[in-house]
């Protein structure tokens, strides 16, 4: 079911809406991922194109934000290309599919590996609810934080109670944990339906 493979220690996001931490680089007036978008976006709103922002992972702390020209400089012309190809079909497939099914798809990430053979494989969960943000269609407004079927719900609570600057992450409150369940459940629902039961 499952191939290891050798990692590449970083992480590809395509960004098709202006929000989370690109939002509050934006805000401030400062580039994110090398890239200067132009003036006049509002928080959560469609960028004119989608874009590719990467990141360093690293094994303590937060992940370290890299541009494109940094991933081309350490994996060659080539590979990055392959990458970014791989990272917009997806993303562009897949959103047009939620959106007929009422669902945005703001972002998505995506993370790769080599294979035995040397040949570069996509790896880890791609478009699940805690790999990308889903938004309400029908209930998307550009200005405002959408309504959201992912991990964003869970992600405020342990932002909203930070003790000395640090998550709480054993002090999350079972009925938290629950709704976080039931948004994970509903965008599953509304993009796939349920399998029938069998007799």
């Amino acid at each position: 079911m499952v191939r290891k493979l050798t990692m590449l220690p970083y992480e590809f996001v395509v960004r098709g809406y202006l929000f989370g931490s690109m939002w509050r680089a934006y805000d401030a007036g400062e580039p994110f991922c090398g890239i200067v978008l132009p003036k006049g976006y509002r928080l959560a709103q469609k960028l004119e194109q989608p874009i590719l922002t990467p990141a360093l992972k690293k094994e303590i702390g937060h992940d370290e934000n890299i541009s494109m020209a940094e991933i081309t400089a350490r994996l060659g012309a080539e590979m990055a290309q392959r990458i970014t190809q791989i990272c917009f079909a997806l993303y562009e497939m897949c959103s047009r599919y939620a959106l007929s099914k009422g669902l945005i798809i703001a972002d998505a990430k995506f993370e790769f590996g080599h294979d035995e053979q040397g040949q570069l494989v996509l790896a880890d969960e791609i478009f699940t609810p805690d790999s990308s943000r889903y938004w309400d269609a029908a209930r998307y407004q550009a200005g405002i934080t959408p309504d959201s079927y992912d991990k964003q719900f869970l992600r405020d609570w342990l932002l909203n109670h930070k003790r000395n600057g640090e998550f709480q992450f054993d002090k999350v409150p079972e009925d938290i944990l629950l709704q976080t369940q039931k948004l994970y459940h509903e965008c599953l629902d509304r993009l796939s339906p349920p399998l029938p039961v069998l007799p």
